[in-house]
């Protein structure tokens, strides 16, 4: 016998629980089920499939009218950013660097990586994103990434924190006592629900600096994430040094990957590699045009991620949508330079939402745990339903529903390895208002550090006139570089 339309406080970690009569997007083989049920018992899938037979006392979840999907997978968020949610709307590349890599990035201190990391994470509760790989630059110190840890640790989700120091030499760092220290002491056992990963950039120095880092990774059995193919600032030239010293492998993940050569897409499509794709991004700050377009000839795998508050939002169905529209754009823009038309989209809504999910889980090296509901996977899960949305009816193509008529607004319920942390449209136990304070004392802090006349040029930046923007890797020389041009 079951319980139907629990109340939260029903949910607990030894009860199994069930949705029911839902549409079922499973992304393995099974594909989409019509009005199917998922069951999960512990932190695990037990069973997908239409009129479920469950153990005495589980917990039914009507999940009629809704879709159920894996949890989706963000994997590249400067999630310690989102104090300052919104602040560099107006920014193009070049601000981003100079705020916070020439001018003002050594005013941020472990609080305020914690406060920043504290609301992204429940962020992502509230969006689906069940896992997020914290692409964490911002830390100067061993100190600053335990403040990290502490919030990651607060809010229930699955988090990969990429360790990264935007100021410091990747190659020093890494092989620093004190990091190894950090890691033997927060990463010697295995545990899928906080993992760690190396994030640093290659600017292109004649010597290649970074191997010395690239050879910690390999020495700790750490991936590594990197930002490439970002105009002006990682090049064709990083690609080539990592091929050449041999650290292209699967277990590299390239970051935007928007203004690379053929050669070099050519060179990670033969080593495994895979691409994060921040579409929002891209699209705004000039990284180079969204390369599903380009990384889908190759047959590269990718994957979606979010970047960072300090410009855009953390809505996961946002960047959904953006990469799907930004792929086909191109297409139908190549079509039309060749006098041709476009009669059916190369991309589909399917794709994109497996990159929601497989492709994140794929680049993080949790394929085999998470993103598909597949029986014996970890249980995380997301309920899209709002009965009272007229978005959400009807459902007929499930996959382009999810993508592009579905939205954050419609999370009903999260489950992050077996645990319901949102459930009708609400979080669990997960009042902002602690977080918001600590944001807001963060806020307040930085704010005073600037100053009111740069803490207001730096949300309304002048558009220069013939500017060069100096390296914003200043721990080393290489080809990064912005040159601003003044046009009508």
């Amino acid at each position: 016998m079951t319980e139907s339309t629990p109340a939260a406080e029903q949910f607990s970690s030894d009860r199994p629980f069930v949705f029911r009569n839902a549409t079922v997007i499973t992304m393995d083989q099974q594909g989409v089920l019509e009005d199917a049920d998922v069951l999960v018992i512990g932190r695990d899938i037990a069973a997908v499939g239409p009129r479920l037979e469950v153990p005495e006392g589980t917990l039914e979840i009507d999940a009629s009218g809704g879709i159920v999907t894996p949890g989706f997978v963000d994997t590249h968020r400067h999630m310690w950013q989102s104090a300052l949610r919104g602040y560099g709307g107006d920014w193009a590349l070049s601000q981003y660097f100079v705020f916070y890599y020439l001018n003002w990035g050594e005013v941020f201190r472990p609080e305020d990586v914690y406060a920043g990391n504290l609301l992204s994470a429940l962020e992502s509760v509230d969006t689906g994103v069940t896992t997020t790989l914290d692409w964490s630059h911002g830390l100067r110190t061993p100190e600053y990434g335990e403040a990290a840890l502490q919030a990651l640790r607060e809010i229930p989700g699955r988090f990969v924190l990429g360790y990264g120091n935007y100021l410091g030499a990747p190659w020093e760092w890494a092989n620093a006592p004190e990091f190894r220290d950090f890691v033997s002491k927060n990463f010697s056992s295995h545990d899928d629900m906080l993992t760690l990963q190396l994030a640093f950039d290659v600017p292109g120095a004649s010597d290649f600096p970074e191997r010395g880092a690239f050879e910690a990774a390999r020495e700790l059995g750490l991936r590594v994430t990197t930002h490439a193919g970002v105009w002006g600032a990682t090049t064709d030239t990083a690609i080539t040094q990592m091929y050449d010293a041999g650290f292209m492998t699967p277990e590299i993940t390239y970051v935007h990957s928007a203004s690379l050569n053929e050669q070099s897409y050519q060179k990670i499509a033969a080593t495994g590699g895979t691409v994060s794709v921040a579409t929002e991004s891209e699209q705004s700050a000039g990284q180079g045009y969204p390369s599903t377009w380009a990384i889908r000839k190759h047959g590269i795998p990718a994957s979606l991620s979010m970047d960072t508050s300090v410009w855009w939002s953390a809505d996961f169905f946002s960047a959904m949508r953006a990469t799907l529209s930004a792929d086909r754009s191109r297409d139908h823009l190549e079509a039309h330079a060749r006098g041709e038309t476009i009669v059916a989209n190369r991309l589909r809504a399917e794709d994109v939402l497996h990159m929601a999910t497989m492709g994140g889980a794929l680049s993080i090296g949790l394929e085999d745990r998470i993103g598909s509901l597949t029986p014996g996977k970890r249980a995380d899960i997301v309920l899209i339903k709002n009965d009272e949305s007229p978005a959400m009816t009807p459902i007929l193509h499930p996959y382009a529903h999810v993508v592009y008529q579905a939205g954050t607004a419609d999370v009903h319920t999260v489950v992050v390895d077996g645990k319901v942390v949102k459930y009708q449209g609400k979080r669990i136990g997960l009042p902002l208002a602690p977080v918001r304070d600590k944001v807001a004392a963060s806020v307040e802090y930085v704010r005073s550090k600037l100053g009111e006349k740069a803490w207001t040029e730096g949300m309304h930046p002048e558009i220069p006139v013939d500017e060069e923007i100096e390296n914003p890797y200043r721990y080393t020389d290489g080809d990064a570089h912005v040159v601003a041009r003044a046009h009508d």
